[in-house]
């Protein structure tokens, strides 16, 4: 049995393909279409996941779609209506845009429905956004009984979800209403220190590592203390803002004597606010979990929902609740509702038995030796082959080794917002001014966001304290006491790390690339970072890498056996010797 999964009609849509239970494709439709934030019916992502069932619609048993769009519009409408009941002008404004909303999304039903097909139209299954979210954080997880939170800002009128999750059934204990999002608290936030909201959140996440968290009393007292589990924000704190959607009102401002204009906020009370909401969600979730957990005697627990694409966030309930009794999907985004609808249609509708999913998510698009080829030929770009991978392996390893940036390319594309080693740009972490280097002519991002670094996750013990989510870069790990060597830009406030932990069986190409760099340099960890330009999402096919290759500082581009350097490999590959002296140090230590 095929069943596509669609996402909502918002922003980050995706679509995803289970085959008699097995995942075969899932990408967003933003890679896609190379635009950031695609909205509307994810045509390119249906046509990929189509592609990989080897016909049309009609190879399609049946679609879960992610959206119920008049259920949604009549909440949203109901809670607009309670907040701004003594200001109807404001209200009547709200009303205007949520019937334009609603026309959209109807709209792009009726366009699901017209390329499905009459045979299929009957077989679209409406599935609520969080129960979505629900379905992706549960039946992934290797859990037989568990907990299961979500929380975003808004989805089919709802900020969130909890549940109970039991071998193939999923029982809601309570919604979470909208507009009482901690999700939303945090975009504000986001918005008032100068940051897109919806877009850059992980900038006020990692700002917030540098501050003290002094305005922490008026977010508690925003979210009401609940004896049940239950999440409310006090209404005296939210108002209608421009463009009709809710802002923070002048309590908020009055409490705490900030200035409302961006620009004008000192770096320390940004940092101060960053971590003041940072600590105030960390809590309010930690809280809400334990009520629950106790009440139900469980001890497991599945997030989803967009809150908790902060790393900061999960590595701080893993620490209470254990590293291994927390889990959180590749994608627990918007994006990740695709397949968590068509996995909620398998098991939870259907009754079919779970299966042990690997905890990796190269399920995009992948490109054979002569595709890749043929785009270089295209391109009329100078390359080197080798036949032997591991002649390759030795070439990238001499570049690294001589503090060379490069792209590496390999197999499918990973699905999630995070590089896994398939689509990332690699470079030594002992090389000099690489950070630097890095900032400032590939990446162009603010001095206070981290990289992330890369190891087997066999040596990953003799260096860090870290869980399974480290594979998926969904946590944080920590750098164990004894261990000194480690370039200090890559630690962060209180041996926080962040750290991707790469198998064998899952990426075999870039185990390989870690150990063969380990055998010649302190240790065998990289700096791995998305492979993309400033403002793209990741790259996808050849020819997004060799776009995003040529136009930005990386030395050197790998795409499965096709090496491309920018200056000649003897010139690329002198190794740098300020790495020698760190090897010992590592070496004394991890023995």
């Amino acid at each position: 049995m095929r069943i596509l999964g669609l996402s909502s009609f918002g922003h980050d849509t995706s679509a995803a393909l289970l085959e008699d239970g097995v995942i075969r494709a899932v990408i967003e439709e933003s890679k896609l279409s190379r635009q950031k934030d695609a909205s509307a019916l994810p045509a390119a992502a249906i046509k990929f996941c189509l592609s990989k069932a080897g016909a049309g619609w009609e190879s399609v048993d049946c679609v879960a779609l992610t959206a119920t769009p008049l259920r949604g519009w009549m909440r949203r409408s109901i809670a607009g209506a309670r907040i701004s009941a003594l200001d109807p002008l404001a209200a009547g404004h709200a009303q205007v845009r949520e019937i334009g909303r609603l026309a959209r999304e109807l709209g792009y039903l009726r366009q699901l429905r017209h390329q499905a097909g009459t045979r299929l139209v009957k077989k679209i299954t409406n599935v609520e956004h969080h129960l979505s979210h629900v379905a992706s954080a549960f039946f992934l997880s290797r859990y037989e009984r568990a907990l299961v939170i979500t929380m975003d800002e808004e989805g089919d009128g709802r900020s969130g979800m909890i549940a109970i999750g039991e071998g193939t059934r999923l029982r809601k204990l309570r919604d979470i209403p909208y507009p009482h999002s901690l999700a939303w608290l945090y975009s504000r936030i986001t918005e008032i220190l100068g940051f897109a909201p919806h877009a850059e959140e992980h900038k006020t996440q990692w700002l917030s590592l540098g501050g003290e968290p002094q305005y922490r009393e008026v977010f508690r007292d925003m979210l009401r203390p609940s004896a049940d589990g239950s999440l409310r924000l006090d209404h005296s704190y939210l108002a209608h803002g421009v463009h009709d959607r809710f802002v923070l009102s002048s309590k908020f401002w009055q409490k705490t004597s900030l200035p409302r204009n961006a620009a004008e906020l000192s770096e320390k009370q940004r940092s101060a606010l960053a971590a003041s909401v940072q600590q105030a969600c960390a809590e309010k979730v930690g809280e809400i979990i334990e009520s629950l957990c106790h009440e139900h005697d469980l001890h497991d627990v599945c997030l989803g929902g967009g809150l908790f694409n902060n790393s900061l966030l999960v590595a701080s309930l893993e620490q209470d609740l254990g590293r291994d009794h927390v889990f959180v999907p590749p994608a627990p985004g918007n994006s990740g509702t695709a397949l968590g609808a068509a996995l909620y249609l398998l098991h939870h509708e259907q009754q079919m038995p779970r299966k042990q999913y690997k905890p990796n998510s190269y399920w995009g698009p992948g490109y054979s030796r002569h595709e890749i080829k043929d785009v270089l030929d295209n391109c009329k770009a100078r390359f080197s082959f080798q036949v032997m991978r591991e002649r390759q392996a030795d070439q990238a390893v001499q570049l690294l080794l001589g503090g060379k940036i490069i792209g590496w390319f390999q197999g499918a594309a990973e699905f999630g917002p995070r590089a896994l080693g398939h689509r990332s740009v690699l470079a030594s972490p002992w090389a000099p001014y690489v950070k630097e280097n890095l900032n400032d002519f590939i990446k162009h991002r603010e001095w206070f966001r981290p990289f992330a670094v890369s190891v087997p996750i066999e040596d990953a013990p003799r260096y860090f304290e870290c869980s399974g989510l480290c594979e998926s870069m969904n946590s944080l790990a920590r750098v164990r006491p004894a261990v000194e060597g480690l370039p200090e830009a890559f630690v962060l406030p209180g041996g926080l790390v962040r750290l991707h932990t790469v198998s064998q069986e899952a990426n075999p190409a870039l185990w390989d690339l870690l150990k063969r760099f380990g055998l010649q340099a302190p240790a065998p960890i990289l700096i791995n970072t998305s492979f993309n330009l400033f403002g793209e999402p990741l790259v996808v096919s050849p020819l997004d890498a060799i776009r995003s290759y040529a136009c930005s500082g990386i030395d050197a581009l790998l795409m499965d056996n096709f090496l491309l350097t920018k200056v000649p490999l003897a010139m690329a590959s002198t190794p740098a010797r300020e790495i020698n002296s760190h090897s010992a140090m590592l070496s004394r230590i991890t023995a």
